[in-house]
């Protein structure tokens, strides 16, 4: 979910005229592509096989505890949130090291981590280890697995975004980020088509060949992203920069020069600190709070919705490929934000994000209704409808809160109730799995009505508090910013 940034800055910086055009904005990525230097080839590429491969082996990860570990539903969530929520820590703290040691190190260095915690995650069942179960062999080295894959995926997304900005110019930044967001949601489309190869090897022998993915995406790597091309790339987009800025005059960096270093000269001081930290900021602090409870619709789409429609559409076609429904969201959100945006351009924010998270929670409640085709497909379209109306909403508005010069710290800690999300979503998911839709139980014999019913009514907390809230938050929900 963290990607989604790059489609709210992409659809925020677009001009006027290419927001009047939704098929355009879907086609242009490529276009671009095909005209963005080779190492921007080297990042896409990766980014693509990358998404490909960490949502494929997410949708299949807590099946994989309950299979191969023996662990019941609630643990086996806690293990796909500490992949989750590891890899959002793991951002924190391991985000700079391609600054320190260079794109193309981080890539390689981040890669060749996640290809080791894949081989361990699917070569745990093949070792023949004598013990199962909770804190057993076969547990340990999977969770030595999901250590090396946070580890690497740490550096592995900043340095793709580190990436973006060091080969292009202020003016081709956009299209790079826009397609950074194009291809990862591409990627985790594609595992919708990888239900016969789960069928015929099983989810251990599914996790064999995203490992065998991986490499092709490790190898890809070192032989387009050369350092020679990394030189290149680097050199020209610091050129096309200093003619922007020659053509935009040497004031403003004059200025911005002289700010930056009146303000280092300052000596630190936490209270001060945690005064203009933002979530001091108490509309700001409540405004990314309350949406906590319909961003937890996002981590159920992988700690809940695969063994929900594989346990309660057991026997039919969307039961036994079960992916199609897991990996619908990301083609979706793909042809359907560019669209989005373009109709709700005029709108005031703050209506939007009511109107979004409603639209997004509201459908929950069809699952309540029983398991049914009808009811799934409403569902994902609906809510994904929802997520591409009110999320590139959240990102931009902040943005525009931020004070002068502080836009990245705003974005950076408006992420962190993702963080939350993932970790409290993650403890109880699994709970209600095993209460509401156990394993090997007869499908008549389910309850997850009761369960969709109790996480509409969590999800659609989120837009009440908006409503509740308008008056006071609303009233200057923009003008804050100026």
């Amino acid at each position: 979910m963290s990607d989604e940034a790059a489609s709210g800055a992409s659809t925020a910086e677009a001009p006027a005229q290419q927001a009047a055009n939704p098929v355009r904005e879907i086609v242009q990525p490529f276009i671009d592509l095909a005209r963005a230097p080779r190492a921007l080839w080297g990042v896409n590429i990766s980014y693509l096989i990358e998404g490909f491969v960490y949502f494929g082996m997410l949708g299949y990860l807590a099946m994989y505890f309950n299979e191969y570990v023996w662990l019941n539903d609630v643990w086996a969530d806690w293990m796909v949130m500490l992949l989750t929520g590891g890899i959002t820590f793991s951002m924190f703290l391991f985000g700079g090291l391609a600054d320190r040691w260079g794109v193309r190190v981080a890539f390689i260095l981040a890669l060749f981590s996640m290809i080791i915690g894949r081989v361990f995650l699917a070569g745990g069942p093949m070792l023949g280890l004598p013990d199962y179960g909770l804190w057993s062999s076969v547990h340990l080295v999977a969770a030595l697995g999901i250590l090396f894959i946070v580890l690497g995926f740490g550096m592995y997304q900043p340095a793709a975004y580190a990436a973006a900005r060091q080969f292009t110019s202020e003016k081709t930044s956009a299209m790079a980020y826009a397609m950074l967001y194009a291809v990862m949601n591409l990627g985790g489309w594609l595992p919708s088509f990888f239900s016969p190869v789960r069928k015929a090897v099983g989810i251990a022998g599914a996790f064999w060949v995203y490992v065998a993915f991986s490499l092709l995406g490790l190898l890809l790597t070192v032989l387009i992203l050369s350092r020679r091309t990394v030189e290149e790339a680097t050199a020209r987009a610091k050129a096309e920069r200093e003619l922007e800025q020659k053509a935009k005059g040497d004031k403003p960096a004059a200025k911005k020069e002289e700010k930056e270093e009146a303000k280092s000269t300052e000596p630190f001081s936490v209270l001060r600190w945690l005064k203009n930290h933002p979530l001091a900021d108490v509309k700001f602090s409540f405004f990314i709070f309350c949406l906590i409870p319909v961003q937890t619709l996002f981590a159920h789409n992988w700690l809940t919705l695969p063994q929900y429609v594989e346990r309660a559409h057991s026997g039919t076609w969307i039961g036994t490929n079960f992916e199609v429904a897991v990996n619908f969201n990301p083609l979706l959100i793909f042809i359907l934000a560019p669209f989005v945006a373009a109709v709700t351009r005029k709108t005031k924010m703050y209506k939007m994000m009511i109107v979004g998270t409603l639209i997004m929670a509201a459908p929950t409640f069809l699952l309540a209704l029983g398991p049914s085709f009808e009811t799934l497909l409403a569902y994902l379209v609906l809510m994904t409808i929802g997520e591409a109306i009110w999320q590139p909403r959240f990102l931009q508005y902040a943005a525009e809160i931020a004070p002068e010069g502080r836009t990245g710290a705003y974005m950076g800690v408006a992420q962190f109730p993702w963080f939350l999300t993932k970790v409290i979503t993650g403890l109880y998911a699994g709970w209600f799995l095993q209460r509401y839709c156990p394993q090997n139980a007869p499908p008549e014999s389910l309850q997850t009505e009761t369960m969709w019913l109790i996480y509409g009514a969590i999800a659609i907390s989120s837009s009440l508090m908006l409503i509740l809230a308008r008056n006071w938050l609303g009233r200057d929900f923009k003008s804050k910013a100026a």
